[in-house]
């Protein structure tokens, strides 16, 4: 048995576990655990595009939602030298693996320091920190109107002015929740969508459809304005004639 063949076996075994892990922590608690299964390398490689169209300086990354560390994994090879990645994940058993995760990953060899795994929910963040990148993998459809607001306020307020946040969002969930959810089940869904066109209409600057994806999904990018140039007044523009 070759090296190849050892690697691509764990590979497989490791996706598996993860996908079992993904149907337990789904059935615990849908608020940390929206998917069914861990997103694919397409949709992880669309999520984590602003981190390598802005390398090579470093940057400040937050992964919020991380789950088994599925888009983790493709984040962490693209960060430049110097980059900071904070990794907020409100799943205990999915933390433990995450730390696990970033303790043996071989692109951090020396670099621990610059990578941390914070047990908490986004919006409860305790961080000076702002971001250049944010990568979100939150169940935001399962969530209250309510709690989106807070979680996308959250959002705006780490990026830096010009910063990028990255989500996703399966297609056809409205659809298929009109034909087999209660009617206020409904209802919620659509207000949540309504909450998240807002935000689209106001700062998005790209989507993607990933149809290799289980589900496929739209990846969307939405940039916080940089704030607009104070204007000069006509003596400053004088003075600079003069110079």
């Amino acid at each position: 048995m070759n090296d190849w063949t050892t690697s691509h076996a764990r590979v497989l075994a490791q996706r598996h576990a993860e996908g079992w892990m993904f149907l337990i922590e789904a059935a615990r608690d849908l608020r940390t655990t929206g998917a069914v299964a861990p997103s694919g390398r397409p949709l992880a490689r669309a999520l984590t595009e602003p981190v390598r169209v802005q390398a090579p300086g470093p940057l400040a990354v937050l992964e919020a939602g991380a789950g088994t560390g599925a888009v983790t994994r493709t984040l962490i090879p693209h960060l430049p030298r110097g980059s900071r990645l904070d990794i907020v994940e409100a799943n205990r058993r999915f933390a433990t693996r995450l730390r696990g995760l970033v303790a043996g990953h071989p692109n951090l060899a020396g670099r621990h320091a610059q990578v941390n795994v914070h047990q908490t929910y986004v919006e409860d963040l305790d961080t000076d920190q702002r971001y250049d990148v944010i990568v979100s993998g939150l169940p935001l459809t399962n969530f209250t109107p309510a709690q989106v607001e807070r979680v996308m306020a959250r959002y705006l307020e780490l990026l830096h002015p010009g910063g990028t946040l990255t989500y996703f969002a399966y297609l056809g969930t409205r659809r298929a929740r009109r034909l087999t959810a209660s009617r206020a089940e409904a209802l919620r869904h659509a207000a949540v969508d309504e909450v998240m066109a807002d935000y689209q209409r106001r700062y998005a600057v790209g989507r993607w459809t990933v149809w290799a994806n289980l589900p496929p999904a739209h990846v969307w990018h939405l940039r916080r304005p940089r704030p607009p140039a104070a204007p000069h007044s006509p003596q400053q523009a004088a003075d600079g004639t003069r110079r």
